[in-house]
């Protein structure tokens, strides 16, 4: 379908300037990165396992910072991840459908599929935590701002985050217009602050030196282990940057990121550590007591405000990732609503939406602070890390078909750099990590329960499907013959549709026209409305039609339907009737799932969205015929 080389940037042709999409791509996803000096620094000292305030130390911290976000986002993710587009796409699904489309008979491929499966589910994790330590973590500037106002950072963090969740279902388009300015200003401030707190102790600029780094190892390995989990935070969000590739494209990401973001980043982890090493003191929150007395409460609202938009930029991709998920199998159909005319990716999933909300308010009561839920944080983002250094392996020897020395060195070496910061925290499952670990095991479990579910009731009807053919001679040259055209939907594009054989055997007539439509989800993003159909026809008034789309397309059945022009007559809306088969799921002891898998399998059935809905059928032109299949 294409060439093994790694796709171009700017896949989608984006019209605007460059200068344009590295402003947006910094309001959107740079958000939840940009956010991460509110408490990666200070974790590394107060957190669950703190770490003197000295030199040694924060020259060591601070080394591992630098070279983290070098290795991991810089060189890692911008340099070479984000070379592995699928047609433009990226995100964990979106580079498993890649993989999946280039080793469709490998042996490996199953294997993969599991990998970027588990990563999806840890991403669910990090889209429950991110807006949750994100907002707290800025609230509670107003602690350093005025002591008292410590009661208040509770409320005042659940009513941003219910009102933040509130305006979902009215889209952000007109909101995302703010995002890049905003953020800009954000990131200057960081800078400021960064190089208003180096002139206090400019020495602190010899911690770029990895030396550092290493030292603090041979000083204290356990404790520097351990600091891993910590520094991790840092890079909190690097996945956004594949992930949100589309939207923007390979260059405009990496522009933003090279001479915006790290930078003002950087500048600003130099500036904390700079007041660490005059006031050790001020380990206790070095972000905000970075600042001057009378801008403290400003930069909290600055900060608030950041935190805010990298909680959007996760939400949004959270629908994103749901939809990816039920258009290749992994959920069952979803509600998903457009809200806005002109760009297809702006979509609002409500169930999501909300049960985001729910988890998000009660990891904030439970955890009641960002110091005890940054504990929770770095293990899903490792674990995604680690996925993803596992999945470049696979890219660099089988798609791109790298020398092998070359493909073993770096995937080794990033193997071993995710490998040790997602150890680190493994220990702090105690702590909090269980958290987004039961979060991905659950996420996991629906998705495969779902995608298993699927290919057993597929199986379950095949042996009972009647060759084409065999029904074509028979039953349409019999059955009474009525006018106006019926479109079956199959899941399959062999043998005869269970509403088909359903329909003629309790009302006895064909339509003049009987169209066998299934939809195919390909694994691309986007399929070219030019190679959307293909008709065959049947004989006898049959056709068989398939429709392509890819994984992040919309479905509207009645729209491609009214451009085929080789079936027939044109389909007319008032003309054509839908069949749809809905089945009772009936759980057995038939070799395939669990029985409590089946059940649960069952209830995704009985609460999905209607396919009369989800293929944009019209409401009063559909018939639903019920069946029962145990599995």
């Amino acid at each position: 379908m294409q060439d093994d080389a790694p796709q171009s940037e700017q896949p989608h042709g984006h019209n605007e300037p460059l200068s344009t999409l590295a402003i947006g791509a910094i309001g959107v996803v740079f958000g939840d990165i940009g956010t991460s000096p509110l408490y990666a620094l200070k974790e590394s000292f107060v957190g669950h396992h703190p770490l003197a305030v000295d030199s040694a130390h924060i020259f060591g911290v601070l080394s591992l910072i630098f070279w983290t976000m070098m290795l991991i986002v810089t060189v890692k993710y911008v340099f070479i991840i984000l070379r592995a587009d699928n047609k433009g796409e990226g995100g964990s699904l979106a580079l498993l459908a890649l993989i999946s489309r280039k080793l469709s008979i490998g042996r490996w491929s199953a294997g993969i599929t599991m990998l970027g499966v588990i990563a999806t589910a840890l991403f669910y994790g990090d889209a429950i935590i991110t807006p949750a330590i994100s907002v707290l973590s800025a609230v509670e500037g107003l602690t350093v701002v005025q002591s008292g106002l410590t009661p208040l950072v509770l409320p005042i963090a659940i009513l941003i985050l219910i009102a933040l969740f509130a305006i979902q279902s009215h889209g952000t388009a007109t909101v995302g217009k703010l995002f890049g300015p905003v953020m800009l200003v954000y990131f200057a401030v960081l800078a400021l602050l960064g190089i208003m707190g180096i002139a206090r102790a400019p020495e602190v600029l010899w911690a770029l030196n990895p030396a550092y780094a290493f030292a603090f190892f041979t000083i204290d390995p356990v404790l520097a282990f351990l600091a891993l989990g910590s520094v991790v935070l840092a890079v909190t969000g690097a996945e956004a940057l594949y992930a949100d590739m589309g939207h923007f494209g390979r260059k405009a990401i990496a522009i933003s990121w090279l001479y915006i973001a790290f930078p003002c980043l950087m500048l600003n982890y130099l500036g904390q550590s700079a007041l660490l090493l005059t006031d050790p003191g001020a380990a206790e929150n070095p972000f905000f007591l970075m600042a001057p007395d009378w801008a403290r409460l400003p930069l909290v609202i600055l900060a608030t405000m950041a935190t805010v938009i990298a909680s959007q930029a996760v939400i949004s991709g959270a629908y994103s990732v749901s939809q990816q998920a039920v258009q290749l199998g992994f959920l069952p159909r979803l509600r998903i609503l457009h809200t806005s005319a002109k760009a297809a990716g702006q979509i609002y999933v409500p169930i999501v939406n909300w049960a985001l909300l729910i988890f998000v308010i009660l990891l904030v009561l439970g955890f009641r602070s960002s110091s005890n839920l940054a504990a929770a944080y770095g293990i899903a983002v490792t674990g995604t890390m680690f996925i993803t250094a596992c999945m470049l392996g696979v890219l660099a020897f089988a798609v791109w078909k790298w020398p092998p020395v070359l493909a073993a060195l770096v995937t080794g070496t990033f193997l071993l750099i995710d490998g040790l910061y997602f150890a680190s925290n493994v220990t702090k499952v105690p702590d909090g990590g269980w958290f987004p670990l039961l979060v991905a095991a659950v996420t996991f479990t629906v998705l495969t329960t779902w995608a298993t579910g699927r290919r057993l009731v597929r199986e379950r009807l095949d042996e009972s499907a009647m060759p084409i053919e065999l029904f074509v001679r028979s039953a349409g040259a019999a059955a009474q013959r009525v006018p106006g055209t019926a479109v079956f939907l199959a899941s399959s594009a062999e043998g005869i549709p269970p509403s088909l054989l359903h329909n003629l055997k309790h009302n006895r007539v064909l339509h003049e026209r009987v169209v066998l439509l299934t939809i195919a989800i390909e694994q691309v993003p986007h399929v070219h409305p030019g190679e959307r159909t293909k008709v065959a026809k049947l004989g006898g008034g049959f056709y068989r039609i398939l429709l392509h789309y890819g994984f992040m397309d919309e479905i509207d059945v009645p729209a491609a339907l009214a451009e085929i022009s080789d079936a027939g007559a044109p389909f007319k809306l008032m003309d054509t009737s839908y069949f749809l088969a809905r089945q009772t799921l009936i759980a057995s002891s038939k070799p395939g799932m669990a029985i409590w898998r089946e059940k649960l399998f069952a209830l995704m059935v009985r609460n999905a969205e209607s396919a009369m809905e989800f293929f944009k059928l019209p409401t009063n032109r559909v018939v639903e015929l019920g069946s029962q299949v145990e599995i």
